[in-house]
């Protein structure tokens, strides 16, 4: 019974719960996008905190590709299981209030952006570890039956347990699952991360790896790329003539510097997933990190 608080004299009220009654939500939010709210919520059967993710259908009236993608996130989400790729644990449609609501698994330290943010100081070994949980993340997707491209891998869309360092790939709201061609057509995604050719519509989930690099070159210099760009047209200038972020400039490592152009380059240059976490870039890490 939803939009119901739950009393309790020594404990925190729910704001809503969930049709079973085995979700309880708190008002605290974890996050906003342009069409979901993430909230902290309690899975009072197994005793854990969780992220329930609430998105009010009524914002896409009259646009069923935004609802259909919505609904495609949720069904993507409980399809995978993978360490490194946001748990789904349930979801429902409350009709009463328009709403659809999925319960994931939430990480405690936030997205990778704002972790990265609040740790200026951070070694290049610690970052390795991180990039190296995102790129198997990537693996799995990119080898999944069938073939999963994200279409809007950044740091804000990657999340981070700080206590253990563990970090996971979420919000696949724009992600794709492909045919055996591995095409895909539509644009869609966050302009600073688009590889050139998802302006062209014709693309494969190397669009992907042109994105993971630009998430190194974010962690390592704290800035987002192409941030020199004061409007969407300047970076879609940018990025579709080939020239790439200002922040570049800034990475003096050479080891790092290839390894990110590796990344970025043409989409038939463009290394795999899988033979990125072969890469001499992650050399020397325990295969326990």
């Amino acid at each position: 019974m939803p939009y119901v608080t739950v009393v309790d004299k020594d404990g925190e009220p729910f704001v809503e719960t969930s049709p079973k009654g085995r979700y309880g939500r708190y008002p605290e939010l974890l996050g906003v996008g342009a069409a979901k709210k993430v909230y902290r919520a309690f899975d009072q059967e197994d005793g854990i905190e969780v992220a329930w993710n609430q998105v009010r259908l009524g914002m896409f009236e009259g646009d069923e590709k935004m609802l259909k993608r919505t609904f495609n996130e949720v069904k993507l989400l409980r399809e995978m299981s993978d360490e490194n790729i946001l748990e789904c644990y349930n979801f429902w449609v409350d009709k009463e209030h328009n709403t659809l609501n999925f319960i994931t698994e939430v990480c405690t330290s936030g997205s990778l952006r704002d972790y990265r943010k609040k740790h200026r100081n951070v070694s290049m070994i610690a970052m390795k570890r991180w990039l190296r949980q995102i790129l198997r993340g990537v693996e799995y997707l990119h080898t999944h039956e069938p073939c999963v491209i994200h279409r809007d891998l950044n740091c804000s869309n990657v999340f981070i347990n700080g206590n253990v360092g563990q970090v996971k790939i979420g919000d696949f709201g724009l992600s794709a699952a492909v045919d055996k061609s591995h095409k895909a057509r539509s644009v869609i995604g966050t302009p600073e991360f688009m590889a050139p050719e998802l302006f062209e519509e014709d693309y494969t989930e190397m669009v992907d790896i042109y994105s993971f690099g630009l998430c190194v070159l974010e962690l390592v210099t704290s800035e987002i790329p192409y941030s020199e760009c004061d409007t969407m047209l300047k970076v879609y200038k940018k990025v579709s003539s080939g020239l790439g972020p200002q922040a570049m400039t800034k990475v003096k490592d050479t080891e790092v510097k290839d390894f990110i152009e590796k990344c970025i380059a043409k989409p038939r240059a463009r290394p795999s997933a899988s033979e990125l976490l072969k890469d001499p870039f992650f050399e020397g890490l325990d295969d326990e990190d």
